[in-house]
Parts: structure tokens; C-alpha cells; sequence
């Protein structure tokens, strides 16, 4: 993915199977685990391009959450705080994938950002 394209979605949800369930019937979209995280399933999309429904509260956040690929998540959190955002959830390690962190935007929207590790 190139830098500023939104890579992962996370639709939270009050009762998870009854999003899956919706989401599988409109779009298509097949749910898998992944493991280290819990009430969390994945899908794909589209090439590149996925996302998740969480728990509520516990696996994902309160609202409808985008996340940007970014080149440097520090320079992304850097350029956002000076241009009146305010970070939410500091640069996290995802382990084998990468880092993310989470962005209040000017506006008071969420936005996540996500840097992948190098590859091997």
C-alpha cells in the first residue's frame, strides 16, 4: 500500500456476530480470528484492503475508526499534532505487522494511522 491510503477499517459493534452476520449478507465479506486478539475478526476486501469488527469498548473503540498507511508513524503523529490534532492512543507495536496509533483530527474525528514493519 502507498502512503496515505487507508488500509484497515474497524466497525465496532454492541453484539459482534449480529455485525458479522449484516456484513456478510451485504457485502460478502467472510470473517476470520486472528490470534492474540480477542473478540476481534478480520476481513479482506479487496486487494490490500481490509478491515474488522470488534467488540465495542473492548477490541475496537466507541466509533467507526479508518486507519492510513503512513511511511513514518513518529513524522504522521509529529505532522498531526502540529497541524491541531491531539493523539488518542500513543505508537503501538503490533507484533510481525507493525505500528499503529491513534489521531483526534481538528474536528474531533478518530483517525488511525498504521506504519508495516520492513520485510525480511
Amino acid at each position: 500500500m502507498a502512503h496515505g491510503e487507508i488500509n484497515h477499517i474497524e466497525f465496532p459493534a454492541d453484539d459482534p456476530q449480529r455485525a458479522m452476520r449484516f456484513y456478510t449478507a451485504v457485502a460478502g465479506w467472510q470473517f476470520s480470528t486472528v490470534e492474540g486478539f480477542d473478540e476481534y475478526w478480520v476481513f479482506r476486501a479487496g486487494d490490500g484492503f481490509g478491515g474488522a469488527v470488534g467488540k465495542r469498548g473492548v477490541s475496537t473503540g466507541q466509533q467507526l475508526r479508518d486507519y492510513i498507511e503512513v511511511d513514518s508513524i513518529d513524522d504522521a503523529i509529529a505532522a498531526g499534532q502540529a497541524n491541531g490534532g491531539s493523539v488518542k492512543e500513543p505508537k503501538q507495536d503490533i507484533p510481525g505487522m507493525g505500528w499503529f496509533a491513534v489521531l483526534i483530527d481538528p474536528e474531533g474525528t478518530e483517525i488511525g494511522l498504521f506504519q508495516a514493519a520492513p520485510r525480511p
